[in-house]
Order: C-alpha cells, then structure tokens, then sequence
C-alpha cells in the first residue's frame, strides 16, 4: 500500500473523460450495452448478488433499490435503482453489471470472462459542492476474469478487473469468500471481499489533479490501496417464481482514499432491496432445442412531440413527427418461456434483435439499435377463440450506437444528460392472420401495431445515464414462429 502523499502536475498522469443466433446475439450487443450509461456513487461488487439469484437455463426482470452515503464530502445519501436483466445460459450470462461468458462451469469451479459497468464516481447532473470546478469522474468499463471455487465450508472467489474505455486506465484486484445457509424458501450468505486497487484507479475517482486544486481542496494523489467490504445479502421465494433481494453491506476505504480532500471520513454503508421474476424455469429451459423460434419483423416512424406512450397507448394522439422526421426498420427474434401462467390466458416471451433508425434530420446521424426484452402477452378475449387477440407489454434493455433525435432534442431543452443505453418497453396489439383469412398455416402469424419506447425510468437510475425521458416510434409488424 503505497503512502498518500501531495504532488505535482508531473506526477499524475493526464486523464481523458471519455451456436445460438438469441444468445450470441444477446452477449454481444449486452457487453456493448454495458459501456454506455452515466456514473453512479461508488463501485460495488455485485457477486454476492449476483450468484444468489442464477439459475442454469433461466431469464428474469428484475430491480434493486441502493441506499447509499456518497463516499464525497457532504454529498449526502442518493438512492438508485438498478434494473436487473438477467439471463443464465449454459456458456453465456448476463446480469445486473456484466456480460460473458463461461469457460468452466460445473458445481465446484466456474471461470468467467466478461465486460462490466464500473457504478463509480459522481453524477453530472448532481454534482457535490465539493466538487465544483472539477472534471466528471465518469462510469467506465472493465474487462474482467473470475474464478469460483465452492467448497463444504464456503466459497471462495478472485476477480480480476482492467478499465478498457480509457477511463481511468486502472485496474483492481478482488478475492472474496461467502458461506450460504440455505432453507426451502431463502438463502442467506454473509460475505466478505478485499479490493487491491492501483494508483490509477484510485487517482482518477479519488485524486484531486493540479488544475483543479483550490485553497480547500489541494492536489491530492491517493496513489494504490486497499478496501474491505463487509456484507450480508438474502433472497426469500414467493408466489410462483417470485424472490425478493435483500442486503446489507459496509465499505472500509484504505486510509490513503481517506485522506483525500474530497472524500470523507469513515465507514461507507450500503443497503440493497429488490424482487425478480424469473421466466426461464417455469416450464423449459430458454435453450432448449425444440422450444420454437419466433420472428419479428417491423416499420415505424417517431411519433409527434407530446406523444408519450400513455397517450398513443389509450390512442389521445397518434401523430407522426414531421418537423423532425426519423424512422426505424428492423427484426427481433424470440422463443416463448411460458404458456397460460397459473392456467391464465398470459404467455411470456423473451426477444432480442436489431434495429436501424434513419436520422431524416441533421440532429443525429443514422444510428444501429439492440433490444432485448421479456414481453407477456394476454389474449383472453371473448372473441379471441374466433379471432385470437393479443395485447402485449415488453420491458428490457436498449443501447443506441447514436443517442435518437427525439431524445436529443427533449433533454438539450430539459438541459439533461443523454445514454445510449436505456429500459426499453414495448407495449402492441396483434391479430392473428390465419384466424383472421381463414388459413390454419398462418394460425401463428400475427399483424399488429407496437411502440418501440426507450425510457430512462424518470431519471431514478444512474446506470441509465439519469435521463428523465426517452423516444417514441410507432410501428406496424409481422411476427410468424418457425
């Protein structure tokens, strides 16, 4: 552990802000997505967590609410949400933070590598007094290697993580053991992790660089350290495939961080609480061979300003943007994970696929977009056995290689931040073409009209960039299964 010390420009470093088609799809463009986003308080290892709610073969939406005291001076407690969208494949894994993928996964080792966000730093939209003046310490991402070994008395873990963003260029090593108490309907598992951070790291979110030194905040490198996380995080399964997410946990930074001018003193507790519902156990697994393909195939055009969903939904307006005109042509392909959930007229499905938005404008140039959704379908109708109907709701993820018109319009006149990366939701109305042309070969053809709608869950989460708004495109599609 290096000694905390005051330095020149010249000792610290410039810094510059900067096979299966639905699974190989889904990693790809989900480790890309894991780039975007804004910075949230400070970093915390979601492995715990993590590791309590996967299940080989499963998808599920969730959320979990953290509460936590900003290691900054006097910036207070902030409370974020953090979507949960996960998927466990046999080689391929996604969750709250991370994407990748599996080399060795068995009941005794697992070798991972993959790509997550680093929740660390502060937000520009709510910036400390402390840290006025100073440049944003922003979210990055890490590549990163794993290695679980489950042993009778615990489990112990070593994660290895590297900043490939040319954000702060740092990187961290962390060695963690839990032990898990297991009933029927819970799981309990205290846990401890110890973080060997480099200089780099710790300079860039912590450091205070020459340039913005004041009279009181100094120039200050913390250079490498060392923090210990203390923890203790639960799961209790309700009502079908329901499990709400609970935890506790308390951060001891190495006292070269402490001595910072910008960080305060002491502990830095944490607590977490949340639900998830996973789909993919149910009744299949999401990779089984003989659970069918679904297709999708889809046109549309942003709507109107003012149209937000709720109003096309409930059809109060349905205009198209003509001032500043962009439309998106694009597939989605899925596989269905459960059918009649508890003898209900309700299936849910699970899609994933690409967009491609043509900017007819000169806001944004054209831009590729990925979704991923879980999407639950009602057609309990009294016509439905005549005209089978369905009304459906989607809710996942979206990442946008270029931040859409709408979005950037709306938010520069909020004067909020934009993502690439934000909830999607997609509700639609369908019919099915063989029930309606009388032609049993199209029975699992539908025609229907949907709204692709990116949100920022009215800014409550940083990993969504704090953005409060999104976009809107109406479209008409085809969806058959194969």
């Amino acid at each position: 552990m290096n000694k905390a010390k005051r330095v020149d420009s010249r000792l610290i470093p410039s810094r510059r802000t900067p096979s299966r088609l639905r699974t190989a799809v889904l990693t790809a463009l989900s480790m890309t997505a894991l780039l975007a986003g804004a910075p949230a308080m400070a970093q915390v290892d979601t492995d715990p967590i993590a590791d309590l709610i996967d299940e080989p073969g499963s998808a599920g939406l969730g959320f979990l609410y953290r509460f936590e005291e900003s290691p900054y001076v006097d910036a207070g407690q902030r409370t974020d949400l953090l979507p949960l969208y996960l998927y466990e494949g046999e080689r391929f894994y996604l969750n709250a933070d991370r994407a990748g993928v599996k080399f060795i996964d068995d009941d005794t080792h697992r070798l991972d590598a993959f790509l997550s966000r680093r929740l660390e730093g502060f937000a520009e939209d709510d910036i400390p007094d402390i840290l006025e003046g100073m440049e944003p310490r922003n979210a990055g991402a890490d590549f990163g290697l794993r290695y679980r070994h489950t042993l009778s008395w615990g489990t112990l873990r070593a994660t290895a993580l590297r900043d490939v963003t040319d954000t702060s260029n740092g990187s961290e090593l962390r060695l963690g053991y839990s032990y898990t108490w297991a009933g029927d309907r819970w799981n309990l598992r205290p846990d401890i992790s110890v973080s060997f951070r480099d200089a780099d790291l710790n300079n860039y979110y912590y450091g205070v660089k020459p340039d913005e030194a004041t009279p009181d905040r100094p120039a200050y490198a913390p250079g490498s350290g060392v923090d210990v996380t203390v923890g203790l995080y639960g799961t209790w399964s309700f009502w079908q495939n329901w499990r709400l997410i609970g935890g506790v946990a308390v951060t001891q930074h190495d006292s070269a961080i402490e001595n910072s001018p910008i960080i305060r003193d002491g502990l830095q507790p944490a607590v977490f609480a949340g639900a998830v519902y996973d789909f993919g156990t149910a009744i299949a697994r999401w990779d089984d061979a003989d659970v069918p393909l679904l297709v999708k195939v889809f046109y549309g055009r942003a709507a109107g300003d003012g149209c937000h969903m709720v109003k096309i939904m409930t059809l109060s307006c349905t205009s198209l943007d003509h001032d500043i005109p962009s439309s998106v042509i694009g597939a989605h392909v899925g596989r269905p994970f459960v059918e009649r959930i508890n003898g209900w007229p309700i299936d849910f499905h699970g899609y994933a696929g690409f967009l491609y938005r043509n900017e007819m404008n000169n806001i944004s140039p054209d831009a590729w977009q990925f979704d991923a959704y879980m999407k639950g379908f009602f057609y309990g109708f009294p016509w439905s056995h005549r005209v089978n109907t369905r009304i459906g709701m989607g809710a996942g993820i979206s990442y946008s290689n270029h931040v859409p018109s709408p979005e950037v319009v709306s938010q520069a006149r909020r004067e909020r931040p934009t993502s690439k990366l934000l909830n999607y939701l997609d509700p639609s109305i369908d019919v099915s073409l063989g029930d309606l042309f009388g032609n049993k070969d199209w029975k699992q053809t539908y025609f229907g009209l949907g709204i692709s709608h990116r949100s920022g869950i009215f800014a409550s989460s940083r990993l969504l960039g704090s953005v409060n708004g999104g976009s809107n495109y109406i479209y008409a599609y085809i969806e058959t299964t194969l």
